[in-house]
């Protein structure tokens, strides 16, 4: 198979999991122990779209809780019972479940898994250019430019690093 060529099909679990856990700067990088997520799009070279195969540990979360102002968000659940928590409170989840996330609604959102056994979920995001993403329980707010997200304080103070890597900050 060529450089240019993708496979027609793979196995979801087979896919290396990302090498880095989150494109979070620190300190809220590490708060994201416990997750890992295998791109599934790019495996295919996905360009429009994002699929990831995401897993949280025990006592993991999937993200700061966020809202973006133009992508869209979906999450399916597979396996677990995570809870998703969002600004109108917690909501319980259970495998065959979903969970969709119109942009610009502005309701923050996250899923955390409280039990004793992994979460597995499909969580499907557009890569909608000039995103921006908002952190209502952090100083931290993401802009998308030129495929780039830059993460600054919610003052617009820089934290120090833009991390190019095409994927939504979660």
């Amino acid at each position: 198979m060529s450089s240019s060529e993708h496979p027609v099909a793979v196995d979801a679990a087979a896919v290396a999991p990302r090498t880095t856990p989150s494109n979070y700067p620190e300190p809220f990088a590490s708060r994201m122990t416990g997750r890992t997520k295998r791109a599934l799009g790019a495996v295919f070279g996905l360009s429009n779209f994002g699929v990831n195969l995401t897993e949280l540990a025990p006592g993991a979360v999937s993200a700061l809780r966020h809202a973006h102002a133009a992508q869209d968000e979906f999450v399916y659940v597979l396996q677990g019972h995570p809870v998703l928590r969002t600004d109108v409170g917690e909501t319980p989840l259970a495998p065959g479940m979903c969970a969709g996330f119109r942009a610009g609604s502005g309701d923050a959102h996250q899923l955390l898994n409280p039990t004793d056994a992994p979460v597995v979920y499909l969580e499907i995001g557009d890569r909608s250019v000039g995103d921006k993403v908002t952190y209502p329980d952090d100083d931290l707010k993401a802009t998308l430019v030129d495929g780039r997200w830059v993460f600054t304080h919610k003052d617009g103070a820089p934290y120090g690093s833009t991390l190019d890597s095409g994927r939504p900050p979660r």
